[in-house]
């Protein structure tokens, strides 16, 4: 009985698990939606280090950093290696409106998750008018509107 070899089919069988495993230690899977007057952020960091897990914001980037080290004993000999090691990294440029000072981080059963408030000065707000009557002056820096009588 012959069988049929093929060196290409196979290199790239070899290339996938050695590349495969590489592009799955820098992925980042993520959920973002808004909740509210917030917005909230699930990053899959599964076997992270906690300690690890560094999040940051310089200016308007958020960066996401967590290590995943390999478990290993003296004597050791692997039959299967397939999950990752390495360093996850994801940065995200988040846009004006955001309450980046309040950010609130968790981490739990292998997700990182980020609650990201609305700025006040983002949030719908209602702007009465006035009808009829003395006309209304708006004066720059002033919180309340100022009535002004023209005579």
């Amino acid at each position: 009985m012959a069988t049929r070899f093929d060196p290409f089919q196979e290199m790239d069988r070899l290339m996938g698990q050695v590349l495969g495993s590489q592009r799955a230690a820098a992925s980042m899977p993520m959920d973002l939606y808004r909740a509210g007057d917030h917005y909230v952020l699930h990053v899959d960091l599964p076997g992270a280090d906690p300690g690890s897990i560094d999040v940051n914001v310089d200016d308007r980037t958020l960066t996401i950093r967590a290590q995943r080290t390999a478990r290993t004993e003296d004597g050791q000999q692997w039959l299967a290696k397939e999950r990752p090691v390495g360093t996850y990294a994801r940065q995200l440029t988040v846009g004006r409106g955001l309450d980046l000072d309040a950010i609130h981080a968790s981490y739990a059963d292998g997700v990182l998750t980020l609650t990201i408030p609305v700025a006040e000065e983002a949030k719908p707000r209602r702007i009465e008018v006035q009808t009829g009557g003395t006309p209304a002056t708006i004066e720059a820096g002033a919180d309340a509107t100022q009535e002004r009588a023209d005579a």
